[in-house]
């Protein structure tokens, strides 16, 4: 799950707030051909909104009701609310200040990040508009390259941040053929790691908030694990090293790897001087530092992953599984969403998809295995969001197609 309450606060609010009148049951028919959808035998999906836009991360309230956020000019925060329990939403509502991929949720307020800022509005349980203005927590944001915004709330006043490198690589000219990378790399202060900000206070900037992890090119994905409070975040892995540094077309697509990390405080996972190569299995230096594919040298000290995903694949979203509507083999496991790729050619694009990992404790109990993909269209998911409703349902969104899916199991 996204989760946006620790167990505890989520248990008791989860409590005080009844579902709407005649509330999505658990199971609900599948829609034909389960909306487009391709998902393992005894699940069962139905189009709970359409024609909704560039819809990002999204989070769901204890009575089921929906929110998201919208990218682009006439994006801001989607509400959605499904009335009679058919699986579809028929109750709409828009407002904020403009696009953002980040949204949270707790028992109070309701919080939007654009890509400069994030702002929080008062909320009442079961309500689907803010009970006043926003006010803006955090401001001045950086912005350019990787400048979408994701936000986690992280327990007792805690407010997470991923903030996305503003170069592919920290070339001295970025995104060019040999240009040697910038050592150290200036990025680094503001950039290309996880911020901590008090979730309360109004008018923060950068510099007010603690940096909790870094070495992180885009760490767009971000999840705690229900019951341990830990932190894990995939994070999207360097491009180019085909264009720019001669590497084969076979290797320029698989690496480096998409990463599942594990992050504590004060943790460096490497980049921009480092990349994970899973056909290795270990981190290595990058070129644009003087590496060859295989000498680790300074990576020797970097955080490794817990999993190596191929290359370009874009994870945009996690959420841990705690419910027990799907069968026994998910409860505990991680759902990842993947955006797909696009610096793979000319071998053919991969990702579009969901994956789901097993979980044992705090690590991955092997291998992952495709969820969710487009029915007949190998590149058609672009999945960017991804969240467990109260009822155990499991919720995509996809900014490419416009669409949020509920899934359930036993429909």
């Amino acid at each position: 799950m996204r989760l946006q309450l620790t167990s505890l606060a989520a248990a008791a609010f989860a409590f005080l707030v009844p579902p709407p009148s005649g509330g999505a049951p658990a199971s609900q028919g599948c829609a034909p051909g389960n909306a487009g959808l391709t998902l393992p035998a005894g699940f069962c999906a139905t189009l709970f909104a359409e024609g909704v836009g560039s819809v990002r991360h999204l989070t769901v309230a204890p009575n089921g009701d929906v929110f998201v956020a919208v990218e682009g000019r006439s994006g801001g925060v989607l509400a959605l609310r499904d009335t009679n329990g058919d699986g579809r939403a028929d109750i709409t509502r828009r407002f904020g200040p403009g696009g953002g991929s980040g949204i949270a949720l707790d028992g109070t307020h309701l919080y939007f990040a654009t890509a400069s800022e994030v702002v929080r509005w008062p909320w009442t349980p079961s309500r689907l508009e803010p009970d006043g203005p926003p006010e803006t927590i955090v401001t001045g944001l950086p912005t350019g390259e990787h400048s979408a915004k994701t936000i986690l709330l992280a327990g007792p006043n805690r407010l997470y941040v991923n903030l996305g490198s503003g170069s592919n690589s920290c070339q001295q000219r970025n995104r060019s053929r040999r240009s040697p990378g910038k050592d150290p790399c200036p990025e680094l202060a503001e950039r290309a790691g996880i911020w901590e900000f008090a979730a309360d206070r109004a008018g923060q900037h950068e510099s007010d908030g603690v940096r909790i992890a870094t070495g992180l090119r885009n760490a767009m994905a971000l999840a705690l694990q229900p019951g341990t409070g830990r932190l894990f975040a995939a994070t999207h892995g360097r491009d180019q090293l085909g264009d720019n540094w001669g590497y084969s077309d076979r290797l320029n697509a698989e690496l480096p790897a998409e990463e599942l990390v594990q992050v504590e405080r004060g943790d460096d996972f490497g980049w921009p001087y480092c990349y994970f190569d899973q056909l290795q299995g270990r981190k290595v230096l990058a070129p644009e530092y003087g590496g060859d594919g295989k000498t680790v040298g300074r990576c020797a000290a970097a955080k490794q992953p817990l999993i190596g995903f191929p290359g370009h694949w874009a994870p945009m979203a996690l959420a841990f599984y705690p419910g027990s509507r799907f069968p026994a083999a998910y409860r505990g496991g991680l759902f990842i969403a993947f955006h797909g790729s696009w610096n793979r050619a000319p071998l053919p694009q991969e990702g579009y998809r969901v994956v789901f990992v097993p979980f044992a404790g705090n690590r991955p109990a092997g291998g992952y295995s495709t969820f969710a993909a487009e029915a007949g269209n190998p590149t058609g998911l672009r999945a960017s969001g991804i969240a467990v409703g109260p009822d155990g349902s499991l919720y995509i969104s996809a900014d490419g197609n416009g669409r949020i899916w509920k899934v359930t199991a036993g429909g």
